[in-house]
C-alpha cells in the first residue's frame, strides 16, 4: 500500500467522476493529500445505539450549530459532527484515511474520522472535538482536514456498499 503523491492526486481530480469534487487546487492540494473544509456543525441531541445485527444501529440526533452573519461557528467545550464540503469519489483500487489538520491541534481542538472504504462516494463527515476549556471559533470553509489515499495492492471487486453511500450529496 502506498500514499498518492501531489501529482498523482492532481491527475486523479481530472478523472470522471474526479477523485474529489469541488476542490481548489491551489490552496487545498497538498503534497500527501487533499484538505477537506467544513460545511456543515451538528451537536449531538440523543443517545444513539449500535448492536450486533446490521439493523441494530441509530446514530445520535443532531441539530445544526448556526454561524453567525459572518459564516463563523461559536463551538463550546464538546463534540460535535462536522460535514465537510467536498464529495469524495473513491475507485475500487483506493482507500483513505482522514486526520485532522495541525493548526486545530495546536488550539485543542481534533478531528476523528473513520476508513473511507474503496468504492465509497458521498460528502463525508466525522467527529470534531473541542477539547479547549475556552471554546473554538471555526469559519465556514475552513480547511479543518486532510485526506490521505492509499492504493490497495489490488482492486477490491465489491466496493463499499454501506448505509452511507452517497451521504450528504
Amino acid at each position: 500500500m502506498s500514499v498518492l503523491s501531489r501529482e498523482e492526486l492532481r491527475a486523479a481530480l481530472t478523472g470522471h467522476p474526479p477523485l474529489v469534487e469541488d476542490v481548489d487546487a491551489a490552496t487545498q492540494l497538498q503534497p500527501n493529500g487533499i484538505d477537506l473544509r467544513a460545511d456543515r456543525v451538528q451537536r449531538l441531541t440523543s443517545p444513539a445505539l449500535l448492536g450486533v445485527a446490521d439493523a441494530v444501529r441509530e446514530p445520535a440526533g443532531r441539530e445544526d450549530v448556526r454561524t453567525d452573519d459572518d459564516g463563523w461557528w461559536d463551538l463550546h467545550q464538546g463534540p460535535y459532527v462536522i460535514t465537510y464540503r467536498e464529495k469524495v469519489n473513491l475507485p475500487p483500487h483506493l482507500t483513505a484515511l482522514v486526520f485532522p489538520r495541525s493548526s486545530l491541534l495546536r488550539s485543542g481542538v481534533t478531528l476523528y474520522g473513520a476508513v473511507w472504504d474503496a468504492g465509497y462516494a458521498g460528502r463525508g463527515e466525522g467527529l470534531l472535538a473541542v477539547l479547549n476549556p475556552r471554546g473554538y471559533r471555526l469559519q465556514r470553509g475552513a480547511r479543518v482536514a486532510q485526506l490521505l489515499f492509499f492504493r490497495l495492492s489490488s482492486a477490491t471487486v465489491d466496493g463499499y456498499a454501506g448505509r452511507y453511500q452517497g451521504e450528504n450529496v
